[in-house]
């Protein structure tokens, strides 16, 4: 059959948008419509399409052994043409057409990954159920294989204009709106104080002090970090008289249905005054990705109740592996995937937090009620020190634990008396363990604790909490602990955006610093933050007050967190497009190794390469995800697609670093996306960007998680490690 220019399908089973994007994709794929109209099955369509996209690889040995998954790694990845990608992308969904899976976004709910047969249908003009969405999806897909959709790597001037669009919370004209917040939220505090309707003994008002008297001493509390969290925000109607009744119908509608299904409500009036209200121009749209941390989303308020947990270690029974199969000493207190590593989470107010990320990777224990914000509650009791002996017991009797994440929760949620016995207590397990490995032989050693990180997002949550008197805490545990073997002291922190990192936030790190201990920054990836120049910013901005980015992670969860979620392709798209002019070049990488032995002196450090390599930034961090019971991971290939255009992709876990001996038994996990690629742009683009600017998105259906910088590597031990592995029971 003749296919004209101007021939027009019609199909009654889609809709009018997606039989448009239909009828485009065959007007430019002649070929494909002829295919599926000549073929009597859809084998025979099948078989053809393989023929088409093999025969192209044939001419591309290399991109035909990364297919085959002969070779492998990020070398590897760099090395594949953009058209390569669409032709392993079509032997990708015929290798798993017909499959099923199953969907946690449709809660469990299985779907068949059939994208190609779908297509042959809608050709045939038979009953398909396929959105304008999928059919995008599959356009770009053809365009690519065949050549019309490019790729053009954007200038370096480019991208520096991209991040010019993103102010800092450091610059002087944000610093005045955020006074001016400031004054309206201590207004309102006043009011509710004389009221009654909030209340302290700690923070009072002498009698018969005049209004500006209050006023006055409110400032001079708004240094104080309990001060914040006793006058939370709790509900979203003193949310909104706060923010100056600034939020519409809509949005206190949904808050207060967030309230009445049981989400916690929790914004300390700091955190706050950062949110935009009335604003100058250059101002507009720039506050989202905080904006979208403090407002929920639809999508989360219809799943709470509902939300399954994303990392399946979470799920811990005592006496039992875990996913990654490690068995625990505590039900609640312990996550581990790595034999290197272990997290705790202590059961003290370092369980909370100073507000709650809308997007928090553990809503599903907020939801169980294991996390919350009843802080008085939260007091450690006899039963944590008892706890807490269990642990460093369990720790120290570990053959290949080194390093040590104390988080929540918050980790500088904690009380210095909390913090200060929690640090001890890890300084004299880990003396024990040297001291026993003296009479070890070698080979039968068992790994030293090297490193000691505090997960904290109080650094943009809350800088009032570094206090003087932390700063000395966090400085004697290095001294001592350094005399025994630690030597890596990390803060482990989480700016979302350039408009977090306020005066009062790089005050709080020059004391961190100051102090000897490294701060890194991970950042969330959400649809906000994954703007075209937002994350470069970050990076830059962070760089300027001596913090190293670590990681950029993409949104986990399933439809709970559909609406922050940017996709797999934007990270890949960002690393390869944007973050690549922070690369550092590979001759000063050693050099930044030695970073965190001279914390105190980070910003000039940091200076200094940033002007030998003449780069912006150093892009120190790796573009991940979290998978489910595997690690961090950005090695993926697109295997197929739902017929809403979501994507479905395979991960494989990351081959550069040591993990769990389970891994070889648990494989590779699929994840089917929570949002389609086209309704990610539309969201962009009411954000204000230009669709265009991300158009070669569609491409990214390949990854490769990048390897780990030279600074995050752990040191080594001068003698041999035991090859037998305890506290594993997979």
């Amino acid at each position: 059959m003749s296919l004209s220019v101007n021939t027009k399908y019609v199909y009654s089973e889609i809709s009018p948008q997606a039989e448009e994007v239909l009828n485009l994709l065959l007007e430019e794929n002649k070929d494909i419509a002829r295919l599926g109209e000549e073929t009597g099955d859809f084998s025979e369509f099948a078989r053809a399409l393989r023929a088409m996209a093999t025969n192209y690889l044939k001419d591309n040995p290399h991109a035909l052994s990364v297919y085959r998954f002969e070779t492998a790694g990020f070398d590897a990845f760099e090395k594949l043409k953009w058209q390569d990608l669409a032709a392993i992308r079509i032997l990708d969904y015929l290798d798993h057409e017909g499959q099923k899976f199953e969907d946690l976004n449709l809660r469990g709910k299985k779907v068949i990954n059939q994208p190609f047969k779908t297509l042959w249908l809608a050709i045939r003009e038979e009953e398909v159920d396929a959105s304008e969405d999928f059919f995008l999806d599959m356009l770009n897909l053809f365009r690519q294989f065949k050549g019309s959709l490019k790729r053009t790597i954007p200038t370096e001037k480019q991208v520096l204009n991209w991040m010019d669009d993103y102010p800092s919370g450091l610059e002087p004209r944000v610093v005045k709106i955020r006074q001016e917040n400031k004054n309206r939220i201590i207004r309102v505090l006043v009011k509710k104080i004389d009221n009654g309707e909030m209340t302290s003994t700690r923070f009072a008002f002498p009698a018969g002090a005049s209004t500006d008297e209050k006023i006055k001493l409110m400032n001079k509390w708004w240094d104080n970090h309990l001060f914040h969290l006793k006058f939370a925000i709790r509900d979203p109607d003193t949310l909104n008289e706060m923010l100056g009744h600034s939020l519409g119908k809509d949005t206190m509608k949904l808050l207060h249905d967030a309230r009445d299904r049981g989400i916690p409500f929790f914004v300390n009036p700091y955190y706050l005054s950062l949110l935009n209200v009335d604003v100058p121009e250059f101002a507009l749209g720039k506050d989202l990705a905080i904006r979208y941390y403090v407002i929920y989303s639809k999508d989360l308020v219809d799943e709470f109740g509902h939300i399954v947990a994303w990392e399946m270690e979470d799920i811990v029974e005592p006496g039992k592996p875990n996913a990654a199969g490690w068995i625990l000493p505590t039900s609640h207190n312990i996550h581990r995937r790595y034999p290197e590593v272990a997290i705790m989470i202590p059961d003290t107010m370092g369980r909370a937090c100073a507000g709650l990320c809308a997007s928090c990777q553990r809503m599903y224990d907020f939801q169980r009620g294991n996390l919350n914000f009843n802080l008085e509650k939260l007091r450690p009791n006899q039963s944590w020190d008892e706890k807490l002996e269990m642990i460093m017991k369990y720790w120290e009797e570990d053959s290949m634990l080194r390093d040590i994440l104390i988080t929540g929760g918050d980790a500088l949620m904690s009380s210095d008396q909390s913090m200060e016995k929690i640090l001890n207590a890890v300084y004299d397990m880990a003396l024990r363990k040297k001291k026993k490995n003296q009479h070890r032989a070698d080979g039968e050693k068992y790994a030293e604790i090297l490193r000691i990180r505090l997960g904290t997002r109080l650094l943009a949550y809350l800088p009032q909490r570094v206090t003087n008197s932390l700063a000395k805490i966090l400085a004697e545990f290095k001294t001592k602990a350094s005399t025994i073997g630690l030597k890596q002291f990390v803060i482990q922190t989480h700016f979302q955006s350039p408009m977090e990192v306020t005066p009062e936030a790089k005050k709080a790190i020059a004391k961190l610093t100051a102090a000897g201990w490294t701060v890194t920054n991970q950042l969330v990836f959400t649809a906000p933050a994954s703007r075209r120049g937002h994350t470069n910013k970050l990076r830059q901005v962070l760089n300027d007050i001596g913090v190293l980015p670590y990681y950029t992670f993409s949104v986990k969860g399933y439809r709970e967190n559909a609406f922050k979620f940017a996709t797999n392709a934007r990270a890949a798209q960002e690393q390869v497009e944007e973050k690549m002019i922070g690369e550092i070049p590979v001759e000063y990488r050693r050099e930044i190794r030695s970073f965190p032995e001279d914390a105190e002196n980070m910003v000039d450090n940091i200076n200094e390469l940033r002007g030998k390599a003449n780069i912006p930034f150093l892009a120190t961090d790796r573009n991940v995800l979290n998978l489910p019971g595997v690690g961090k991971s950005m090695t993926y290939r697109v295997i197929g697609i739902t017929q809403d255009g979501r994507r479905i992709l395979e991960f494989d876990h990351d081959h550069t670093r040591t993990h769990s001996p389970v891994i070889n038994e648990i494989g590779k996990f699929v994840i089917i996306e929570s949002k389609s690629i086209a309704k990610y742009l539309n969201q962009l683009e009411w954000m204000g960007e230009n669709k265009n600017d991300y158009k070669s998105i569609w491409g990214y259906s390949v990854g490769e998680t990048e390897p780990r910088m030279s600074i995050y590597e752990y040191p080594e031990f001068d003698y041999q490690l035991t090859s037998e592995i305890t506290n594993y029971g997979g």
